[in-house]
């Protein structure tokens, strides 16, 4: 299979690497790293042994790569209007596109461009950080759930999902992909706002009890929200206990909107707060919280 990456940051590097170990032909549309992995290939510095890929196809246009089977998206929603620049020479007759973005409204917003029939929705929880140009940091996780944006045979997610079982990531397919986003969400929010704007990574935020305390009620508006969305099975109150004892394991993590901050660069208020919101205000339910962390953040990047 032809493997177009488009958005080479910790994520797609991550796993373009592990796909491309496993026998794959993987192509890597590249900024920043160009020079250096193109030059000296790729390093993975994992939790589950580091390994180096000594030759990498990386390019710096997606017209140098031409239509693939599988385009997977890593992209920053904030990037997402350069959608059709950047993913439209990539698409023939049969390219299904993966996203693996963060957020919601990403799957509509490919669908538009491309239609929906090609669009493959996926949600990694990874712990995956940038190093020097040429290098991905993996700390832990990595897990990924697909699923279908049209409701219609299984097929070929499921063997997406094994495709990705024989790079070594822990990956299915589920049935319910809106459910798999706002599960995500139930993370994304509390610790990608507070970790941003404090400046602090997650195991900081979690050994104070009032920080603990507010990262659980964030998490529970979230739930909230999610279940007034029409889920096929609603995400019990419970998920958000289990979310926070995931996080207590990842150490010393922050979270890729602290990073961003830290960096300068813009950061993904859009898709990880604005959307959720609309979409829990259109249901009726106040999440008074989720709303300062958004408005802060907008704040503090104005």
């Amino acid at each position: 299979m032809k493997i177009t990456i488009v958005g080479a940051g910790a994520l797609g590097l991550y796993y373009g690497a592990l796909l491309q170990r496993a026998g794959e032909d993987v192509h890597f549309l590249l900024r920043r790293d160009f020079e250096a992995i193109v030059r000296n290939g790729l390093n993975v510095f994992s939790t589950d042994g580091d390994f180096a890929l000594p030759r990498v196809k990386g390019y710096r246009t997606p017209d140098e790569i031409g239509p693939a089977d599988l385009v997977l998206v890593g992209l920053k929603t904030f990037a997402n209007d350069r959608y059709e620049e950047l993913i439209r020479p990539l698409v023939g007759a049969e390219t299904r596109i993966l996203t693996l973005q963060n957020g919601l409204g990403n799957e509509e917003a490919l669908a538009a461009l491309f239609g929906p029939e090609r669009v493959i929705g996926g949600v990694a929880f990874l712990c995956s950080n940038r190093g020097e140009p040429g290098e991905v940091h993996h700390l832990g996780a990595g897990r990924i759930t697909l699923g279908d944006f049209l409701p219609r045979d299984r097929e070929w997610t499921e063997a997406l999902a094994a495709l990705f079982v024989r790079a070594g990531v822990e990956c299915r397919a589920t049935g319910d992909l809106k459910r798999a986003r706002w599960e995500k969400l139930v993370w994304n929010i509390p610790f990608n706002g507070l970790c941003a704007l404090l400046q602090q990574p997650v195991n900081l935020l979690l050994a104070r009890d009032a920080s603990r305390t507010l990262v659980r009620e964030i998490m529970h508006e979230v739930i909230a929200a999610a279940n007034a969305q029409g889920l096929t099975v609603p995400i019990a109150p419970a998920y958000a206990d289990s979310m926070l004892e995931f996080t207590d394991r990842m150490g010393e993590y922050k979270p890729s909107m602290q990073i961003d901050r830290e960096e300068g660069r813009p950061l993904e208020i859009g898709a990880i707060f604005r959307t959720p919101l609309a979409y829990g205000s259109q249901r009726g339910i106040a999440m008074p919280r989720v709303e300062m962390l958004a408005t802060l953040l907008e704040q503090s990047a104005g």
